[in-house]
């Protein structure tokens, strides 16, 4: 989030600035009917709008998709503890496709035999924070726990770095 408040609708109350400072009577004369000032929106309201329409709930008749759930932990995400390895065309690990050659002649995907070398750890990487080794069964929990405002500054959610 920015580290300075910005105006959302309430704006902030004038100081001492005779050049440029907002005239409130001359608004509210200019735009009797603004909602604003009818009061019905408010920096509150637009806020809970805002989690309400853009982070939480279904989205519904989407491009491409019947519904969405904004929670991410409600679309069923994998877990990758789950993830079926081998040969035949499944990956040597949940995170590493099967690097093994079908063999002479082949193409095919299941004709690869189990990925016999050696397959280092993965290790962190820039801004990764828990590591390339959580699964999205565990992230969308924290992603999905998310409410505007209480966003941290170089993490995704709280304990998203690991700590």
């Amino acid at each position: 989030m920015a580290e300075q408040p910005q105006t959302i609708v309430e704006p902030a109350i004038a100081t001492d600035k005779p050049l440029g400072s907002r005239n409130e009577t001359n608004l509210q004369a200019a735009f009797p009917a603004s909602p604003i000032y009818a009061g019905e929106l408010t920096d509150d309201e637009r806020k809970e709008m805002y989690q309400i329409e853009a982070l939480d709930g279904v989205v519904l008749n989407g491009l491409g998709l019947n519904s969405f759930n904004r929670d991410y932990d409600q679309n069923d995400p994998p877990d990758f503890a789950d993830v079926e390895t081998g040969g035949g065309g499944l990956p040597a690990t949940p995170y590493v496709p099967n690097l093994a050659s079908p063999g002479p002649g082949s193409i095919f995907p299941g004709d690869q035999p189990p990925f016999e070398g050696e397959i280092s750890d993965s290790t962190p990487e820039f801004g990764v924070g828990l590591g390339g080794l959580t699964s999205p069964s565990e992230t969308s929990k924290g992603l999905s726990s998310q409410k505007l405002g209480d966003y941290i500054s170089g993490k995704s959610y709280n304990g998203s770095d690991g700590s």
